[in-house]
């Protein structure tokens, strides 16, 4: 009699990572095992969920409805036995995250050892890309992500906003000289940067009246990855609006300069994203719950960096006698 809990895992893990072989290696069984095991629920179930050659591995669409039952119900399984447990320190399993972004990586990475003291039995597999994450292709249970998200099948958890800076190099401004107004911008280059995730090229962004105002600039580079955003900034191909936190040690440095800083950029949102099968998940729920904490500060301080601004700028000169 075919464990069909277990041959539901084994199917969703074989889904997740496009391969048998993988997905044996997953749940340390023969491979033979995982080909035998989907044989048998192919056969309880009277249908074909996955349609295979000898070079790849697709779901059908009947693959593909019980894929996302099969999610939902083990997440509630997981779900019920772990609300059994006396303490979270007990949870246990594999958590697979991908980070986007450097600040991200900056900041998640180093702070990871926390959590483990947290949740001790939990395993985490940390992916570090800039590109678009398919997590159920990659089998990622969830990810760090920058910018505005489209609408979709995913859960997105804003974790902070993050401000941005207009800036460039010293050596940039020199050859064409500091601009004092939004006008005056025509006349400059920028590195323009090519979201990883839609292809588009996005533009310097400032708010003006309580109104968004996307200026686009004439370019000799342009990049798709942030630390090759800032480097290109800092070698002085043009002006760049990065997120402050990621700039701030070069403005300190005075490697770049701050520029039109009376202007306010528009912050942009970092997001936790991941499956609505997931949702009920502990594992997830706590490591989401944790980025949370983690990244409540940072917004904090943001919002007190332009708070701080906003008072200097209103405040009346100060005489000096």
């Amino acid at each position: 009699m075919i464990d069909r809990i277990n041959a539901m895992r084994t199917f969703i893990r074989i889904v997740e990572t496009n391969s048998f072989s993988r997905a044996a290696d997953s749940l340390n069984i023969p491979r033979s095992k995982a080909t035998t095991t989907l044989q048998s629920l192919e056969a309880l179930l009277g249908t074909t969920l996955l349609a295979r050659t000898t070079r790849r591995i697709s779901i059908t669409a009947e693959g593909t409805t019980y894929y996302e039952r099969c999610a939902q119900i083990l997440a509630q399984i997981d779900e019920l036995e772990s609300s059994f447990r006396i303490c979270p320190r007990d949870l246990t399993g594999d958590l697979r995250i991908e980070v986007i972004g450097s600040l991200a990586g900056d900041l998640v990475l180093p702070a990871l050892d926390g959590f483990h003291i947290k949740y001790p039995k939990l395993k985490l597999s940390v992916g570090v890309s800039n590109g678009p994450v398919d997590l159920i292709a990659n089998a990622i249970d969830c990810c760090i992500q920058m910018g505005e998200l489209p609408d979709s099948d995913r859960i997105v958890r804003k974790l902070c906003s993050l401000n941005q800076v207009t800036c460039a190099s010293p050596d940039y401004i020199t050859r064409y000289e500091m601009p004092l107004c939004l006008e005056e911008l025509s006349s400059h280059t920028a590195v323009n940067w090519t979201n990883p995730r839609t292809g588009h090229r996005d533009s310097l962004v400032f708010e003006v009246d309580g109104k968004t105002v996307g200026l686009r600039l004439n370019s000799l580079v342009r990049v798709s990855d942030e630390r090759a955003y800032l480097t290109c900034g800092l070698k002085g191909f043009g002006i760049i609006q990065p997120t402050r936190s990621a700039a701030q040690p070069f403005l300190n440095s005075g490697e770049l300069r701050e520029v039109l800083p009376g202007y306010r950029t528009v912050p942009t949102p970092m997001s936790v994203v991941y499956l609505k099968t997931h949702k009920r998940t502990s594992r997830i729920r706590v490591f989401v719950d944790w980025l949370a904490e983690l990244f409540a500060p940072t917004d904090q301080v943001e919002q007190d960096m332009f708070h701080v601004r906003q008072l200097l700028k209103s405040a009346p000169p100060v005489l000096i006698r």
